[in-house]
């Protein structure tokens, strides 16, 4: 059984998950599970508590996600270059390892142990320098070496005097140019010079225009310049391959530190994510007992809306360990004992809970059937499933476990529901466990009235506005009203009668009182059903027409005679003037009867075949002949 998603505890991890900001805090959340050791719950629930004191006092921690600087290091280690972007993403990360030490020691002056985790974060300052004063804006500064600011100098020299010497060349031979201004083609300076000038200007082709009517060309005097270029930039991309190198080294070395850093930075993030949860849903920290006592004031479900949501009181001890809750439908039974359960699995996992105030025991195991458990694909039925569950929970209850079943015995016959939930409830008590259970049968209200360890509780129902108010009573046994609320919302005196003598016998419906004698139920008007008309059977439709009778065929309106009798599908075919149709019948009126216009035994080939086609015919019927009688279709 998964229980943390039949009491709704996964959606309360992915409210948790979204206050964690690294990978491993989130990946810890989702694996979080109850603690069963006192001491380090009880350390969880102080961290807990700190963590939200210092997010109310100095605000939310600098954290940042370290996935991506995880990689950076580990490509260092393997002794590769690291990019300019890389080496700024650990120069942040650096800047946020200081800030968050920084912001741990001002925790310092309110003594809250959290803050002495400042002594475990080393912001390895010098690295941090280091990177900041070479790297700059995604690329390696000008100033990161002597040797790097000279060549650079030295490049913006040689571009320049390029540049001069090209519109030297370009001004003093104004008539051979095509344009009035210097180009770059494939990296070198060129002159746009007309084709029939090529000999006129000393250099090299470097390209031509689309029409060939232009060349770029890269005067002798320019050429000089660009060979110093290249070396120029060969001696910057060495420079600056050796300062990325060195830093890399650096990151390198740094490496176990940076490690320890990181996995500071997660451990802090899972305890700060469980403060936000507690500020997000205004928690309190529990009290841990190992005495089998819970007690909860003012508890509310932690996914409902703080406005919306109303209190629950509710408390066990040694002289009380079960609890069965009865009441009307939407009284707030499943609610409420869900709001229990998830309270002390939130406490037992080091989380805050939400109450005004907790008490709660630590639980070896929580076991639980809610809900509707139909399986279609296992061809399980509602009651199979929710025995199975059932079976499943007095396998695995001892005294040490918290239960809650939302209402045992349902799906079957009520008889023997009940019978079987006064069983269950008897091997609940006997195991010790601590256990909620809600139900309808009067049965189990009798039996938990009687029973050692086992009180009634009852979840209260305002009569006036047929709404719940959503408070446990514990002591008093509740009724389902379902009588009183079917009479207010209108149900008729005669089939209350009905239902009250059947449930309680004739008696019974003398000593209720009705508040509605006038009320009927009142018939709406629904969709009607139109049945399609039923089609002419083929018969009707074959006899309808025979041949030689003469037709009149729409929309045309014009005059032939039937020469082959509807088909199955409803359709004939017409001799017209010189052509013959296929035709729906729907199209056709008939106009005179074959009888009236032809003796009983007319050869009304004489109409519908060509000559040749008769005599052809006439042939194969005295003797063999091969001929062939031609398709008029």
């Amino acid at each position: 059984m998964n229980i943390e998603r039949q009491i709704e505890f996964d959606k309360v991890k992915e409210v948790w998950s979204d206050f964690a900001i690294t990978d491993r805090a989130k990946e810890k959340i989702r694996d979080a599970a109850v603690y069963f050791s006192e001491k380090e719950l009880k350390k969880q629930l102080r961290d807990t508590t700190d963590a939200r004191f210092l997010i109310e006092k100095l605000g939310t921690p600098p954290l940042q996600s370290i996935t991506e600087i995880k990689e950076v290091i580990l490509k260092a280690e393997k002794g590769d270059c690291l990019t300019p972007y890389q080496l700024e993403r650990v120069e942040k990360v650096l800047v946020a390892i200081k800030r968050l030490k920084d912001y741990l020691a001002r925790g310092k002056i309110y003594d809250n142990p959290l803050a002495y985790y400042d002594e475990n974060l080393e912001p390895l300052s010098e690295l941090r320098e280091e990177i900041c004063s070479k790297i700059r804006n995604g690329d390696v500064d000008d100033h990161a070496s002597k040797e790097l600011e000279q060549i650079r100098g030295q490049l913006i020299k040689c571009e320049e005097q390029m540049k001069q010497k090209a519109e030297h060349i370009l001004r003093s031979s104004k008539e051979c140019m095509a344009d009035h201004y210097c180009t770059f083609r494939n990296g070198r300076i060129c002159l746009p010079v007309k084709k029939e000038y090529k000999l006129k200007i000393s250099g090299s082709v470097i390209d031509k225009s689309s029409t060939g009517s232009t060349l770029f060309i890269e005067p002798t005097g320019v050429a000089k310049y660009y060979e110093e270029l290249q070396l120029l930039k060969i001696g910057e991309e060495n420079e600056v391959y050796r300062i990325l190198y060195t830093l890399s080294a650096l990151v390198s070395a740094s490496a176990p530190v940076l490690y320890e850093n990181l996995t500071m930075i997660e451990k802090l993030d899972f305890i700060f994510s469980k403060g936000k949860l507690s500020l997000d849903m205004d928690g309190a920290e529990p009290t841990i007992n190992t005495e089998r006592r819970m007690k909860l004031v003012e508890a509310r479900h932690p996914l409902m809306d703080k406005a919306a949501a109303v209190p629950l009181q509710f408390e066990v001890g040694e002289a009380i360990r079960g609890i069965v809750i009865t009441g009307p439908n939407t009284g707030g039974k499943t609610v409420a004992i869900k709001t229990v359960m998830l309270n002390c699995i939130m406490a037992q996992c080091g989380l805050h809970v939400t109450c005004k105030q907790a008490d709660i025991c630590m639980n070896s195991s929580y076991l639980c059937d809610i809900g509707d458990g139909q399986n279609l694909s296992e061809n399980l039925s509602t009651f199979s499933a929710h025995i199975t569950n059932v079976l499943e929970v007095l396998s695995e209850v001892n005294r040490d476990s918290f239960v809650i079943m939302d209402e045992l015995g349902s799906g079957t016959d009520p008889t023997e529901g009940m019978g079987i939930a006064i069983a269950v409830l008897e091997e609940l008590r006997k195991s010790g466990a601590i256990f909620l259970v809600t139900t309808h049968y009067p049965e189990v209200k009798e039996y938990a009235a009687k029973a050692e360890d086992i009180v009634n509780a009852r979840m209260t129902f305002d009569k006036q506005t047929l709404r719940p108010t959503y408070q446990m009573v514990i002591g008093e046994a509740g009724e389902s009203c379902a009588f009183y609320i079917a009479d207010r919302l209108g149900m008729s005196e005669e089939m209350l009668k009905v239902a009250i003598c059947a449930a309680y016998g004739a008696e019974a419906v003398n000593s209720y009182t009705f508040q509605n004698t006038e009320s009927n139920i009142v018939k709406k008007s629904t969709a009607k059903i139109t049945k399609a008309k039923s089609e002419k059977s083929n018969i009707e439709l074959t006899e309808k027409y025979k041949i030689g009778d003469s037709v009149m065929v729409y929309p045309e309106k014009k005059i032939g005679i039937v020469c082959v009798p509807i088909n199955e599908k409803g359709v004939l075919r017409v001799q017209m003037p010189n052509k013959k149709i296929w035709i729906n019948h729907k199209r056709v009126k008939l106009h005179v009867a074959a009888a009236e216009l032809y003796p009983e035994d007319y050869d009304f080939s004489i109409i519908f075949e060509t000559v040749e086609n008769r005599k052809k015919r006439h042939d194969m019927q005295r003797k063999y002949t091969d001929s062939v009688i031609e398709s008029e279709l």
